[in-house]
């Protein structure tokens, strides 16, 4: 180990020699080795790359430990470069070769741009510039044996920054740009400690696991193998003494739309005596089709849902197919003589009839339920309804009038021959979720690990009110309801600046509970580009669905198709949608076909035909196609991070021109809060499309006019970064950027 203070420099390098290697960045590092040709294979790979991170109070140190790996027959050079985030201090650093440490050194961010301009001027290699703005951190790396690792560990110091009381800590992983092959293991371990209690922990960027160990200490992971990371890992945290914690973020561009995230989660020391009791009636579909391994399978998750009720619960069960019957005349208490005669119920349960939907679900709303207590319905069912009544708007209308004590319906589909329209439209009505179970699925590890989720309510009945600022387009429309361990995020847009109030009403055991916070909403602030995309993914969500169950209507399409074009949001709906639109404003002449986002996947033919097929079958009202678009809608519409907004990726796979294996969602990237698509050679701004193109700005890649362009205009380096030809909107202004 060998400690080093920022400024020291313990080793330099030789420009002119360095400048004949090819950058290769996994993770955070870049590893420069010589390639004979640019066309080559990256002669490095990486076994591993492994942070750990401790966070007290404000104050975090990040460790990281990666390990290279050389698969060549020859002794390779080369230096290893990590950007240094801004405001962060090299603490230590250790490689031994040889048994000697390596010396290193580190370059301020004046220095650091010198170098990353030769990198284009001698590489013609604009990935580096991302890191433009920020120190450097090197060291020579010699020699790399054959067949033979090379471990490198280093951490650093920062002090983490507040934005309305929430803390943020940031990783810089995006790579897959640089990666030539996907890492092999990927781990990222946060423990944090809290000067308070620690509220809405969360991530924007990654689907993470979050362990609390005491009421001020959480340990955070992330894990992956066999991944190409191409977003930075984002963690938000904040510490708050109210019941329910708030965190706010918002993104705004100056003279723009302003975009908010909204996080609110009940803190870890919730007693007992604040769980909301609950009414709750299992409603399980016993007809002719459930027989066998579904029966079976529905039955232990029963079981497992009545052994675990709360203490206060009371329970009801509604078994049905011709027709309903309950097991007891009303509601009975969770306790073991109940338990008992629930169990030998469920037990004796046969599947024979047909399949009477209506009269189950009026028999489940219709039992007198206690007002102080929230009422659950949870629906299990197979198949379509056959008997009683048959028409969904006729039975959605008649929950409507009969669920009078705003009952959450919470619905299970299994297997294909389900009517999802009907399913979702019970969900939407009553503020509940949809869940579908395949073929292949266990329904009682489904239904079991839901139940969990909602056994505790903590706030019912919830509304929203903001002051001191207009807000619009806020998702999801209604509120649901707030469980112990969860959290509830949203999303919307606001216009004006400066102070604003936020009240959070709900009910806890019937008594009404007002939470009052004041945040501050930014008149420019372009630091969380991130939100727009998660804000649109929700609205695209809510606005397929209304399309999916409604019917199309052509205002509908059109702002689906602008939104999901301008933000990135590319599923094989949007990207049908997409390319339909491109495709006949080309032909009438209204779009410059070089204008195009996803123009170039006309040449795909295969996967147009797929789009085009999957969006025709998410109108039908049964089959895999149906539940596929269901669930994905549902899941845009809940958005909390990018992960959930690449909706259908594995089904975006084409060949390229070459023949090389793609996938659509590599075309896209996301700049200053827009989309970006690699359409023919060129990366292309969705904002094009926007603008009143007036006289074009051409300059030519790595010319003294583009260097002269990147320091005068400092955020034009994102839009570099992304390669030798790109075409962007920067003040108004159209620029393209050649060969």
């Amino acid at each position: 180990m060998m400690i080093m203070k920022k400024r020291i420099v313990f080793f330099l390098i030789s420009i002119s020699f360095f400048f004949h290697f090819t950058s290769n960045i996994y993770a955070d590092g870049f590893i420069l080795v010589p390639r004979s040709h640019p066309s080559t294979p990256f002669p490095l790979e990486v076994k591993y790359h492994h942070v750990d991170v401790k966070i007290k109070g404000v104050s975090a140190v990040t460790s990281i430990d990666q390990e290279f790996y050389n698969p060549s027959g020859r002794r390779l050079e080369g230096y290893f470069i990590f950007p240094v985030p801004k405001g962060a201090v090299i603490d230590r650093f250790s490689m031994f070769i040889n048994g000697k440490e390596t010396e290193a050194e580190l370059l301020d961010a004046k220095k650091a741009r010198k170098i990353y301009e030769d990198i284009v001027r001698k590489q013609l290699d604009p990935a580096i510039l991302e890191y433009d703005g920020q120190d450097i951190f090197k060291v020579r790396i010699f020699p790399i044996e054959p067949r033979s690792v090379k471990r490198i560990k280093l951490s650093y110091n920062e002090i983490l920054k507040k934005d309305n009381g929430t803390i943020e800590y940031l990783y810089p992983l995006n790579t897959e740009k640089f990666s030539s092959k996907p890492l092999k293991d990927v781990a990222i371990n946060v423990d944090i400690k809290s000067d308070g209690n620690l509220k809405n922990i969360y991530s924007t960027t990654h689907d993470i696991d979050i362990l609390r160990k005491e009421m001020d200490h959480t340990l955070v992971s992330y894990e992956a193998r066999n991944v190409t990371p191409n977003e930075d890992f984002r963690l938000y945290y904040n510490t708050d003494k109210s019941k329910v914690g708030l965190s706010l973020l918002a993104y705004r561009e100056a003279g723009g739309d302003g975009y908010f995230y909204l996080c609110f989660s009940p803190g870890l020391n919730i007693r007992e005596s604040e769980i909301s009791e609950k009414d709750i009636t299992f409603v399980l579909d016993v007809s002719g089709s459930m027989a066998g391994d579904k029966l079976k399978q529905a039955k232990r998750a029963l079981n497992f849902c009545i052994e675990n009720l709360n203490k206060g619960d009371r329970f009801q069960i509604v078994r049905f197919s011709t027709e309903a019957e309950a097991l007891f005349d009303r509601f009975r208490r969770a306790e073991e003589t109940n338990f008992q005669k629930a169990r030998n119920f469920i037990n004796n349960l046969r599947a024979i009839g047909g399949t009477n939907i209506k009269e189950a679900l009026e028999l489940a709303l219709s039992t007198p339920i206690d007002i102080s207590k929230s009422h659950i319905v949870i629906f299990i069912t197979d198949g379509k309804p056959t008997i009683g009544e048959i028409n969904e708007d006729k039975m959605i209308k008649m929950i409507g009038n009969v669920n009078t004590f705003n009952t959450r319906i919470f619905t299970f589909g299994i297997g294909y021959d389900i009517n999802t329209h009907l399913l979702d439209k019970i969900t939407t009505l009553t503020r509940a979720h949809r869940t579908y179970i395949s073929p292949n699925e266990d329904i009682e590890v489904k239904i079991s690990n839901f139940y969990t989720k909602v056994q505790s309510p903590v706030l019912t009945d919830l509304k929203l009110r903001f002051s001191g600022i207009r807000i619009s387009k806020t998702y999801p429309r209604d509120l649901p309801d707030l469980f112990r361990g969860s959290s509830l995020v949203i999303l919307g847009q606001y216009s004006g600046e400066g102070r604003a109030g936020i009240v959070l009403t709900g009910k806890v055991r019937d008594r009404e509970q007002q939470f009052q916070y004041n945040v501050y909403f930014s008149k420019a602030d372009s630091k969380n580009a991130f939100i727009p995309p998660l804000w649109a993914a929700r609205r695209i969500g809510y606005l397929l669905d209304q399309v999916r169950l409604n019917g199309e209507d052509a205002e509908l399409i059109g702002e689906i198709t602008n939104l999901a074009r301008k933000h990135g949001i590319v599923t094989p709906y949007t990207s049908y949608l997409i390319l339909e639109d491109e495709e006949r404003r080309v032909s009438r002449r209204e779009l410059d076909d070089e204008h195009q986002t996803l123009g170039s996947m006309n040449k795909r033919a295969d996967l147009v035909k797929r789009s085009k097929r999957e969006y025709k079958e998410m109108m039908e009202k049964s089959g895999r196609g149906s539940i596929q678009a269901s669930e994905e809608f549902q899941a845009l519409n809940r958005a909390k991070n990018f992960p959930a907004i690449r909706q259908g990726k594995s089904r975006l796979v084409f060949r390229d021109n070459l023949g090389g294996v793609r996938n659509l969602i590599q075309q896209v990237r996301n700049v200053h809060g827009r989309a970006i698509y690699y359409s023919g050679n060129f990366w292309v701004d969705s904002r094009i499309q926007e603008s009143r193109i007036g006289k074009k700005v051409r300059i030519q890649f790595a010319s003294k006019r583009y260097f002269q362009f990147l320091r005068e205009n400092p955020e034009s380096a994102q839009f570099l970064a992304l390669g030798r030809n790109v075409r962007f909107v920067l003040y108004n202004k159209v620029y393209e950027i050649y060969e």
